[in-house]
């Protein structure tokens, strides 16, 4: 367990933060100094005003992503506002690079409001090769994600959307194949009716779950067509026509419980009530919505699966954005459509469905072995392999999609670059 004054003394120890600026050029004499800077920086700028297309191959812009909040839904923490946020920004920035060896400036926004937020962050296109947008409270989120797709050139993602969206995703896949269940057939249950949780939905209904077999529950109850208290237009896309009213009538005979809300709030009973067979993914942090040993002592027909590390089938955010970010920007992606999610979901299913888990993630993980199974529906992190397939597969479904800039016509070459990456960035996390 990590305690208070150990945090604090990670993060003050030596150089203040998490993160630090570099170059990449040697300045060691009069002539570096100038190509550097004056006069021989005149040269690249020229060539990025007579082709905006060339800033990719003269500055950093093609491998620098932009980590962004307003700070209004930090983590487990709430609205703490865009500078006690910070430090999540900056770890944000550790792992695009220990994982996908990607640049990012932290950019804490102190904006009044969603169209604020939207105009800073637009205007700061020419600075980035991708926007990621971090901890804004819904249904703010929704707007701002969609008003910036809409109007900028380059990749903007939201990963307190898509990334549970895509990682539990992979996860689905896994588990629905070892319960034998087929997606279409699923009833699914939504503890909370956030961002993340609509995310879910619209991204499992890609997978192949059918919209009418959803059910979102919020803290007022089941998000039904006659009810009208605390609605929204996103909530409103999957109101259902139902009698249940509680979260434990609309467990009753699921086939899944995706938790996005707070713990303790699903009791053994209510897991008891489940279909046979049932797959609950508890992912409310630090405590989920019940206990992984509470859910299996209720059903040890259950495949379950947490936000925690110190539990199996960790539904881990960091497997989904460095690596669906470094195929978008190898490509120059313009965006990161919904073919690209599904792939990265896709590519995670399938790597956790090979036997041949490297040594380095058994040994960094302390087993002695790790096999696809009711306890192993999802990649570990650490898993170098994870780079190389994901970061191919959004790259791929990005050309396939129409909106790659710079198609790879050599995949198998890229295929060599990603493993090369992958140790790159693996040096990174030995600071």
């Amino acid at each position: 367990m990590v305690d208070r004054q150990s945090a604090l003394d990670y993060h003050a120890h030596g150089r203040p933060g998490k993160i630090e600026v570099v170059t990449t050029k040697p300045c060691e004499s009069q002539k570096d100094l100038s190509l550097a800077y004056t006069p021989g920086v005149a040269e690249p700028c020229r060539a990025i005003q007579a082709n905006p297309s060339a800033a990719y191959q003269y500055t950093a812009r093609g491998n620098l992503v932009a980590v962004i909040t307003d700070g209004s839904a930090v983590l487990g923490l709430g609205n703490i506002g865009p500078l006690a946020g910070k430090p999540v920004m900056e770890g944000k920035g550790v792992l695009f690079k220990r994982f996908a060896d990607i640049d990012v400036f932290d950019l804490e926004v102190n904006a009044t409001g969603a169209e604020e937020f939207i105009s800073i962050v637009k205007s700061l296109e020419p600075t980035f090769g991708g926007i990621n947008l971090e901890d804004i409270k819904a249904p703010e989120c929704f707007r701002i994600e969609e008003t910036l797709k809409r109007d900028m050139g380059i990749p903007v993602f939201h990963d307190d959307q898509h990334g549970t969206a895509i990682i539990s995703g992979a996860g689905l896949l896994n588990a629905a194949v070892l319960q034998e269940k087929d997606l279409a057939d699923l009833r699914v249950v939504f503890s909370g009716a956030g961002a993340a949780s609509v995310s879910c939905a619209r991204h499992y209904v890609q997978l192949g779950v059918r919209k009418e077999n959803i059910l979102l529950v919020d803290s007022k109850g089941v998000v039904s067509q006659s009810r009208t208290d605390g609605m929204n237009i996103y909530k409103k896309e999957f109101a259902s026509e139902t009698s249940r009213r509680t979260l434990a009538d609309a467990m009753e005979g699921a086939d899944l419980l995706v938790g996005l809300s707070i713990g303790g709030l699903v009791t053994p009973d209510m897991v008891r009530s489940m279909a046979d067979k049932p797959i609950v993914f508890a992912m409310a942090n630090p405590d989920p919505e019940i206990g992984f040993d509470e859910a299996r002592e209720a059903r040890p027909d259950i495949i379950m699966a947490t936000g925690r590390s110190d539990y199996p089938n960790q539904i881990n955010n960091v497997l989904g954005f460095p690596f669906i970010f470094r195929g978008a920007l190898d490509v120059r992606a313009t965006s990161i459509n919904e073919p690209m999610k599904v792939a990265a979901t896709n590519a995670l299913a399938m790597l956790a469905r090979d036997g041949a888990v490297p040594q380095v993630v058994l040994d960094a993980y302390g087993l002695d072995s790790l096999e696809f199974g009711p306890e192993y529906i999802i990649p570990k992190p650490m898993d170098p392999r994870v780079l190389v397939e994901e970061s191919l597969a959004v790259a791929r479904a990005a050309m396939d999609s129409g909106v790659a800039r710079e198609p790879i016509s050599d995949m198998d070459a890229y295929r060599r670059h990603l493993e090369a990456v992958s140790e790159t960035a693996r040096s990174a996390g030995r600071a």
